[in-house]
Order: structure tokens, then C-alpha cells, then sequence
């Protein structure tokens, strides 16, 4: 299928996929008139992407694991476990993350920016 297809049914743009296969997320043939043109089974691939973006995960790492799933002898078992990694990433965020704002709570009311309460 032709890029302006892919990209009706992907809901995505002409100019995402241009930059998908640049960065050698999707992959096209050029047909002798110069048009790309795309298999089927890009339409799935590119909902997983979405999904994949929506959880979380970077085009980097949509990539990486895009080529593990496809040879993973059980996919359901290789998603649990990036799924797994991606929260204990996601833990260790929001433990930072709350370590900042308790630090910012305790500047509050110090007048200086560069002094930590109590010291």
C-alpha cells in the first residue's frame, strides 16, 4: 500500500512514516515511479508502535524490542518481561522524583534557592 493509505488507517501522518523509515522503524519498497510502498502487515506493526509510545517507551527502545518480540519463541512472556523492566524503570523515576520535591518543599520559605532548610 501506498504511504497516504498506510497513513489513513494508521491514523499517523505522511511525514511520521517518512521519519519511521528513516530511522528504519518501517520499511518500504520504492516502486519504479518512485512511490513507497508498504506490506500489509504495517498496519499492525504501526498500532504497536502507538501502544508501545503510549506506555512509555521511546521509538529507541520500540525498536530494539520490536526485533526481539519477532523472535521470541513466546511473545506474551518477552512483553511481561520488558513490560516488568519498564515499571521498575518507571519506580525508580518516581522515587526520584519524589526525592526532588520533598527537597524543594523543605526550600520553601528559605529565601535562598542554594540553601537547604535546616542548614
Amino acid at each position: 500500500m501506498r504511504i497516504g493509505e498506510l497513513a489513513a488507517r494508521t491514523g499517523t501522518t505522511k511525514d511520521t512514516l517518512r521519519f519511521y523509515e528513516k530511522i528504519g522503524l518501517v520499511t518500504g519498497q520504492r516502486l519504479p515511479n518512485g512511490y513507497r510502498d508498504f506490506p500489509p502487515e504495517a498496519v499492525i506493526w504501526l498500532q504497536y508502535i502507538r501502544t508501545a509510545q503510549t506506555l512509555g517507551f521511546s521509538l529507541a527502545e520500540i525498536a530494539r524490542t520490536g526485533e526481539e518480540l519477532r523472535e521470541a519463541p513466546d511473545t506474551a512472556e518477552a512483553l511481561s518481561t520488558l513490560f516488568e523492566a519498564k515499571i521498575e524503570v518507571i519506580d525508580a523515576r518516581m522515587a526520584q522524583l519524589a526525592a526532588l520535591r520533598a527537597d524543594l518543599h523543605a526550600r520553601v520559605g528559605t529565601g535562598c534557592p542554594l540553601q537547604a532548610a535546616g542548614g
